[in-house]
């Protein structure tokens, strides 16, 4: 097995954003079916003003360029072509810390993080907490390669995640993770205890299920009532869905753009507990990139294998091995988390808003971060 690492750029062919283009100026649009708002899904007005404004105005090019701003990489583990970022900070003390991305995201999610960690004296925090950033794309998305076979599981990513840590030299570091993310990190831990200062979760530790529901309070009942509500929670099954039948879907989603930018806008969109439109809460040119980077490279349905990999859904538990910190404690219940967690930071007052947190708040995120790993490192 190779263990070299390789300098990667980003090079998307004029080819493609020329084909892209004619895919979308020939778009067969559906008529509008009866309901209000977004009832039967994303709404036809809505997204011909989305796909025109990625046709006309999103220029993917300086995106590109920017992505290509942080030093990427490809390195091959467990058989595995895993693209990578690596940007480092010029504080000689800063920590080492892995971030994974989530589903349907990228590592575009962390674009506006990255530089508020390895620079946070820019960013109005203190140097003394700065971050080496690590931000490799999961198996199958993005420029990683697809995974080859069955069997992937989020323990198996973490331990290509720590043979990747130690092939970069790291003896000491964190791991951080939301939405898939949050199985990842955990499993980070569980592989490398000695190695791992601390895992924080974004979310989704301590969430109650209904077995829970005799012991709860009023209070605790009435947040879980609450996240019961939350389109998340009501929306497309796509747990379901990408079980069942991936492949099948896979075909739409990667011939034509509009059934993959619905998709995408559905899930972003009910992904979004902000009470503020989509638009509002994640800049559009942000969302566009992710979208295009699944485009591009192809991943609509290789990204599915954590979904068809599963045997149903589960909460993340977390783990016991190194000390836990949340970005976001409620509707999870501290006391319930604690089970199989050692919480050492569960704030309350974080602003919540997008389940994709980095997008949305990558100021208040970041001097989270902070506040943790100056506790565990």
């Amino acid at each position: 097995m190779s263990t070299h690492i390789r300098p990667f750029q980003i090079d998307i062919a004029q080819a493609d954003l020329d084909d892209l283009h004619h895919r979308l100026d020939r778009t067969r649009w559906p008529r509008e079916l009866p309901g209000d708002g977004w009832t039967r899904g994303v709404p036809v007005t809505y997204l011909r003003e989305l796909a025109r404004y990625w046709r006309e105005e999103y220029d993917w090019r300086p995106h590109e360029a920017r992505l290509n701003g942080f030093a990427q990489f490809m390195t091959e583990i467990d058989g595995q072509e895993i693209h990578f970022l690596h940007v480092r900070s010029a504080e000689p003390d800063a920590l080492p810390l892995i971030l994974t991305h989530g589903w349907p995201n990228s590592f575009a999610e962390f674009a506006h993080l990255i530089g508020r960690l390895t620079d946070p004296h820019a960013h109005g925090g203190d140097p003394a907490e700065a971050f080496h950033v690590v931000v490799p794309s999961l198996p199958g998305f993005g420029f990683s390669a697809p995974p080859r076979g069955t069997g992937w599981t989020a323990a198996r990513v973490a331990r290509v995640w720590t043979e990747l840590m130690r092939r970069l030299g790291y003896e000491r570091y964190g791991a951080q993770g939301g939405d898939f993310g949050a199985y990842v990190a955990p499993e980070v831990a569980k592989a490398a205890p000695d190695h791992v200062a601390g895992v924080y979760v974004v979310s989704g530790l301590g969430f109650p299920t209904e077995k829970d529901l005799p012991d709860m309070t009023e209070e605790e009942r009435a947040a879980f009532a609450w996240f019961q509500r939350q389109d998340w929670m009501n929306g497309v099954d796509h747990h379901a869905l990408l079980r069942a039948a991936p492949q099948t879907f896979a075909y739409g989603w990667h011939d034509s753009p509009i059934a993959a930018l619905a998709w995408m806008t559905q899930k972003f969109h009910e992904f979004n507990a902000s009470g503020r439109p989509l638009e509002q809460v994640i800049d559009r040119d942000l969302f566009l990139t992710n979208v295009s980077l699944y485009w591009f490279t192809g991943t609509f349905g290789t990204s599915a294998w954590p979904y068809y990999d599963s045997t149903g859904f589960g909460w993340p538990e977390g783990q016991m091995a190194v000390p836990t910190g949340v970005y976001s404690g409620p509707p999870g219940i501290r006391r319930l988390a604690e089970r199989h967690n050692t919480i050492v930071h569960w704030p309350q007052d974080n602003p919540g808003g997008h389940h994709f947190i980095a997008m949305d708040q990558p100021d208040h995120l970041a001097a989270d971060l902070r506040a943790f790993f100056a506790k565990v490192r």
